[in-house]
């Protein structure tokens, strides 16, 4: 029991519980010992229990599908439940025990009697469950920080770096550098990996310039074959689950382009038939990193992963214009009437307003597009500050011209690559686009709100479709859901473009340090940007309806009606009317008729719908 007890002690779940707590603890345990081979826990099948590793290890593998996610064993004075294992249900194809194993089990009751008898040990234990994880998780999975925080003396290399040794998980990918990232910079919970396109960009730019110091005679072809290889790899997109860095960090994204180079280099060294971490015979920063520096490979990677990334974007955009349309011929036929300053103004029909609607998207589909092409230019070859130290004279236009085939996508050379390298030019402009987005999206969700506004005691001239009960006290209550949604994406987005401004003018001399946080708001405008536009059309926009009856009721009600009478009664006539109907809350038409100002022929071919809702000549 005192080794047990040892052993718990080292596990970083528990480390804030004093011993007498740890021993109380180990009094709930139940032991399991697990044959080799033996299943843990069984894909597919719940499991809330908490498992500590005591002796043995445990080998956790996915999916052959879920190639971002590789394999884990957890040694020794490790813990691990369900969540902290899948990023969904049957992402686990299996977890055994590696070899002859003992493990203790909390299970869900053993952990209530825990909690009753200990309450102030079980503030400890949840306070510290909480930082675990924060620290650890991805938006994906826990995995990753079972990968280095998990590291035992039997399952660790040594790597090395500037300031000295390091013991790494023999299982992860990525090396000290990143391993030191982790550790500085547990801000966000926002790994690079929770963007692909990022990490793809990465690996292809990692795998345009292998290519190209080959053919200058800068890299030997094995090594650049075996680099192209682990590059391909992340591609295809795997190995995702070992870049884990903080989208935020300091050193200018030094921290992702070592990331990058680390998984690369120990696929590359696997590909080799090479240990991990054996940087002898392939090394992150010699070969990987061949005739490139962070600040020309990190920022050119961020402009090709937005040009991978906005076309979804795009995509959800069109979408939503084409259903905008649809809604617009659905209801081209309902009048209903327009309004200013939330204001009675002239008929209109319902068609017109969704037509209005989906112009407006249309513009900033063209409008992205358009500002997407600067990032077409990148600063490639330009090394530290744009002057091309270390790299050949021919490296700059042959390894740009490698990385358009690799990404099927036309990248040009930037003008003058001193001025690129620090120039944040394209994200803000770009940025400015994706804030113009989402006000006009805002806004059209607004309008929705309002339109569907009631049922009884407001507009309700259309109905959105209902997603969810509306209200924990007020039965029969639906709220407008979606749109709010979407109304909260858009303040985000907004706030994100406030940010990126004053990152981009935070660079100071050759260089902006600052490009992770533009880089983390841009990806992050997009991504939700995108979600949302879709939720929008396929959840709100597809299903709405049209009430025909009040749309008609409320227009022919309106003192709005007067204004299309104008031309014929004149202003002071229309104005008197206008006010007689207000004060006798009598209807337009009826004063006109009974005052004998127009006859009901020709008050009907003025009120027609053709006749309001589009310029005509006038009627005789």
């Amino acid at each position: 029991m005192s080794n047990d007890i040892n052993q718990l002690g080292k596990i970083d779940l528990l480390q804030t519980l004093s011993r007498p707590e740890l021993e109380a603890l180990a009094g709930c345990l139940k032991p399991l010992v697990c044959k080799p081979g033996q299943q843990i826990i069984r894909p597919g099948e719940p499991s809330p229990d908490v498992f500590f590793v005591i002796d043995g290890a445990v080998d956790v593998n996915y999916r052959k599908d879920r190639s971002s996610a590789p394999g884990i064993r957890l040694g020794r004075a490790t813990c691990f439940n369900r969540s902290a294992l899948l990023a969904e249900d049957g992402a686990v194809e299996s977890c055994r025990a590696k070899g002859a194993s003992r493990l203790l089990v909390l299970d869900r009751q053993a952990l209530h009697a825990w909690m009753q008898a200990e309450p102030a040990a079980a503030c400890k234990f949840f306070a510290q469950a909480a930082r675990v994880r924060e620290n650890a998780s991805s938006c994906e999975s826990l995995a990753p920080h079972l990968l280095h925080i998990r590291t035992t003396p039997d399952n660790a290399r040594t790597e090395h770096d500037l300031l000295g040794e390091r013991p790494v998980a023999r299982q992860a990918y990525y090396g000290i550098q990143t391993l030191r990232a982790i550790e500085n910079y547990s801000v966000t919970g926002i790994r690079i990996s929770q963007f692909p396109n990022l990490v793809k960009a990465l690996a292809m730019v990692k795998k345009a310039a292998a290519r190209a110091n080959q053919k200058l005679g800068d890299l030997d072809p094995v090594l650049a074959g075996a680099i192209c290889g682990a590059c391909d790899d992340i591609i295809d997109g795997g190995l995702h689950q070992h870049f884990v860095v903080d989208m935020i960090q300091g050193g200018a994204g030094t921290s992702t382009n070592m990331n990058a180079n680390e998984v690369i280099a120990n696929r590359a060294l696997e590909l080799l038939g090479r240990q991990r971490g054996d940087y002898r015979h392939l090394h992150p920063n010699n070969h990987v990193n061949c005739s490139q520096s962070t600040n020309d490979a990190y920022p050119t990677a961020l402009r090709l992963a937005i040009l991978l990334s906005y076309k979804r974007l795009v995509k959800a955009l069109s979408d939503l214009a084409y259903e905008l349309k649809q809604k617009s011929v659905e209801f081209a036929h309902i009048l209903k009437m327009g309004r200013t300053q939330l204001q009675d103004a002239v008929p209109m029909t319902l068609g017109q307003e969704f037509e209005a609607y989906r112009v407006t998207i249309k513009e900033d589909m063209r409008r992205l597009e358009n500002i997407a092409d600067l990032f077409r230019e990148v600063n490639l070859g330009a090394t530290a500050i744009g002057t091309g130290i270390t790299a050949n004279t021919e490296y700059s236009s042959l390894v740009i011209e490698e990385l358009s085939r690799i990404a099927q996508i036309e990248l040009v050379p930037a003008e003058n690559l001193v001025e690129a390298t620090s120039d944040m030019g394209a994200f803000v402009t770009f940025s400015s686009a994706l804030k113009r987005t989402a006000i006009k999206l805002s806004k059209l969700c607004n309008d929705l709100r309002l339109l569907s506004s009631g049922p009884r005691a407001g507009l309700n001239e259309i109905n959105l479709p209902p997603m969810a009960p509306g209200s924990s006290i007020m039965p029969g209550k639906v709220n407008p859901v979606i749109p709010e949604m979407v109304n909260q994406v858009a303040y985000q987005v907004i706030g994100n473009d406030l940010t990126i401004t004053m990152a981009a003018e935070a660079g100071q001399l050759q260089l902006n340090v600052m490009e992770p946080v533009i880089a983390l708001n841009i990806f992050q405008s997009v991504k939700m940007l995108t979600k949302a536009v879709d939720n929008l059309t396929s959840r709100c926009i597809k299903g709405i309806r049209a009430n025909i009856d009040r749309c008609r009721e409320l227009m022919e009600n309106s003192i709005g009606l007067v204004t299309a009478l104008n031309p014929y009664i004149g202003y002071e006539n229309a104005t008197r009317i206008a006010k007689k109907a207000l004060e006798t809350n009598g209807r337009v038409m009826d004063i006109v008729l009974q005052e004998k100002l127009l006859s009901k022929e020709k008050l009907e071919r003025i009120l027609s719908p053709a006749a309001m809702t589009r310029p005509n000549d006038r009627i005789p």
